[in-house]
């Protein structure tokens, strides 16, 4: 189908790799207008396509994608992207010398540089209408705009205003009759409204409720719109050390809330608590999934490593095994709580992998916890929470701040969408730890460091 160009409000985007590898199906969220795929990313998608890792998942299926979109019509032509509402899409098969050629100039035939030179024919070709690159790669945005090439990142599933997450989940209220804190220490709970009164409640919330006299940590029942008093609990010998920490265990174990994330910097001790109690809990599971991502070193893959796979993959999961190794150490060798974690592991009942391995598996009856969980996309989050089965709970933790993962930042990686997309709904909780409780050493590395 020739493509219409009289229609000068139409921008082109010309998408780089990253985008793709982020989301497959990025070509149709661009609205009205049209979308120019280099050869050169059909060429690195190639490389992609084997593997059991998300990214192998969407260079496949955008590559599925494409070849239904084209159906018999060739890719190098203008060809609609399905809809009255959507542009047009096509392949741009070569990079035509130009004047700013960006491999002449950066003195590289490198495959950004070829995309590059796409983006400058465009503009050079279509001069009526606005060009640009959307990648996820911020050295490759930079270097566009030192071409005059219009540059931005992929916004679509991106967290506009990461501050507003920093309150989701606690609150604290100074002004509370002291009456009412006795009343929740008495009975245990008080209607909602004697203590919030006409304030907006969110599902889940959890409270740090103060008076002139007394204070008391209290968490909001959505279903019976009541605030129930939290008391500090021991999980398998894991005592919370602060308010926060109180409340990240309550939410891990109330049999009510299904899904949990928990945010916080290094040493708050988001994976001992979710790990403490799960092992609390183990009786209502039939396994105890421990599981983080592989971002592999300086962006290589663990093939470079030496070894076999398991000599590759332990210094990954180390720290899941310092934490089991922690909660153990509460007890002697000779303690049956001791034993009994050894058995779980040997028998297969708690079970530390990467996440990788447990892609694709039922998650019925499982409580699943996702280590380092900033480090995934979103539509990684989405499809492990969309293979729980009947009585499996998932814990995601992690920081949003530390990324690992190229292409992923604080606005765009899976937990911060979890904790925007699903806040105040009645099966999720989210807590934020705030204070360190590793070491004095430790917290002072976060804070002044």
């Amino acid at each position: 189908m020739p493509r219409a160009k009289s229609d000068k409000d139409r921008k082109i985007f010309v998408l780089d790799t990253s985008v793709i590898l982020y989301a497959h199906n990025s070509i149709m969220n661009f609205a009205e207008h049209d979308v120019v795929i280099p050869i050169t990313v059909l060429e690195e998608l190639d490389q992609f396509k084997k593997g059991n890792d998300t990214k192998n998942f969407e260079a496949r299926e955008f590559i599925r994608l494409l070849d239904k979109l084209s159906q018999d019509q060739r890719i190098d032509q203008w060809t609609p992207l399905n809809g009255k509402t959507k542009g047009f899409f096509k392949v741009m098969m070569h990079h035509p010398e130009n004047e700013n050629n960006a491999i002449k100039i950066f003195g590289e035939e490198k495959n950004d540089n070829k995309i590059l030179n796409v983006a400058v024919h465009l503009m050079e070709t279509e001069k009526s209408r606005k060009v640009i690159l959307v990648s996820k790669d911020i050295n490759l945005r930079l270097k566009a705009k030192s071409l005059n090439v219009h540059a931005e990142d992929y916004e679509t599933g991106k967290i506009k205003n990461i501050s507003e997450l920093e309150n989701t989940g606690k609150y604290f209220l100074d002004d509370v009759d002291p009456q009412a804190i006795n009343s929740l220490y008495d009975q245990g709970y008080i209607e909602a409204k004697a203590i919030l009164g006409t304030r907006k409640r969110k599902a889940n919330a959890f409270y740090i409720l103060k008076s002139d006299k007394n204070s008391v940590l209290a968490y909001y029942n959505s279903d019976q719109n009541v605030l129930e008093r939290v008391d500090k609990r021991l999980a398998y010998n894991v005592k919370p050390r602060n308010a926060e920490q109180t409340f990240a265990l309550h939410a891990i174990m109330n049999p009510n809330i299904k899904l949990v994330s928990i945010q916080g910097v290094a040493g708050t001790g988001k994976t001992l608590l979710a790990l403490a109690g799960a092992l609390e809990q183990r009786r209502d599971y039939k396994q105890i999934f421990l599981a983080r991502p592989i971002v592999p070193l300086s962006n290589k893959d663990i093939g470079y490593l030496p070894g076999d796979i398991k000599s590759k993959l332990n210094p990954y999961m180390e720290p899941l095994w310092d934490n089991l190794k922690f909660i153990q150490n509460q007890y002697k060798e000779t303690d049956k709580e001791y034993q009994k974690i050894t058995e779980l592991v040997n028998q297969e009942k708690l079970v530390i992998q990467p996440l990788a391995y447990i892609r694709g598996r039922s998650l019925s009856n499982i409580f699943f916890i996702v280590d380092e969980a900033q480090n995934l996309t979103p539509h990684e989050i989405k499809t492990i929470i969309s293979r729980a089965g009947e009585n499996t709970k998932i814990i995601f933790t992690g920081d949003v701040f530390q990324i690992d993962t190229p292409y992923l930042d604080s606005q765009s990686n899976g937990l911060s969408y979890l904790i925007d997309r699903v806040k105040d709904h009645p099966l999720y909780a989210h807590i934020k730890l705030e204070k360190g409780e590793r070491s004095e050493l430790a917290n002072l590395a976060n804070e002044l460091l």
